[in-house]
């Protein structure tokens, strides 16, 4: 009897555990937020950068063979073209050069120009004797050609007239051996368009590039 009396209590206290845990799981689960699911993040394309604006060749007929930037060298003396931009004489972008650097006095092989063309370089002097172009040093070391006879005639700021190395727009430069300049140079020209090179004459050495070829 006794045995009977203390299995049933057991067995009452075990049910009443079961449940008790059953009742705090239940409440638990109930109190407990479920974690929100966290969308996930689609990083962003690095955007492209915009191409470098070159040239405007095409815009004249002119199929490049060769992409700036173009370098010709001849007798220790290099001469890089970076940069080749044609303007209609009398549109906004040339006039406002004009201006800019009181291109205002021409002179040369052009007196009524048809176009301005507007150069980045770098000329850089790897020989042992100084390069210059001076008061009494003028001669031109490169030359620009559009057509047979159709050289460009370089034009010069009166405005950097008495300065040397300027990187605005050069008049004159010096360089001693080792050193180079990065500068802009403009042109006048009135003819029409058929090739495009770039040659360089200097100290008996001559280098030739045709960027747009016959």
């Amino acid at each position: 009897m006794k045995k009977t009396i203390v299995r049933a209590v057991l067995t009452t206290t075990m049910l009443f555990s079961m449940v008790l845990g059953q009742n705090v799981i239940t409440n638990a689960a109930a109190v407990t937020p479920i974690a929100a699911a966290t969308p996930s993040v689609t990083a962003k394309p690095a955007a492209t950068p915009a191409p470098i604006m070159r040239d405007n060749l095409s815009k004249y007929g002119l199929k490049k063979d060769l992409e700036l930037p173009v370098t010709v060298t001849a007798g220790g003396f290099s001469y890089t073209l970076e940069k080749f931009m044609i303007y209609d004489f009398k549109s906004k972008d040339a006039q406002n050069l004009v201006k800019q650097f009181k291109y205002d006095s021409f002179g040369g092989m052009v007196s009524n120009p048809k176009y301005l063309v507007w150069t980045k370089i770098i000329i850089k002097n790897n020989s042992k004797s100084i390069v210059k172009r001076a008061l009494y040093d003028q001669k031109d070391k490169w030359v620009l050609s559009l057509k047979d006879g159709g050289e460009l005639d370089p034009i010069w700021p009166k405005v950097n007239e008495e300065k040397i190395n300027n990187k605005s727009a050069f008049y004159y430069y010096t360089l001693k051996p080792g050193e180079q300049l990065s500068t802009y140079q403009a042109f006048l020209y009135e003819k029409d368009f058929d090739y495009f090179a770039i040659r360089m004459y200097h100290a008996g050495g001559f280098d030739e590039k045709l960027i747009v070829n016959y």
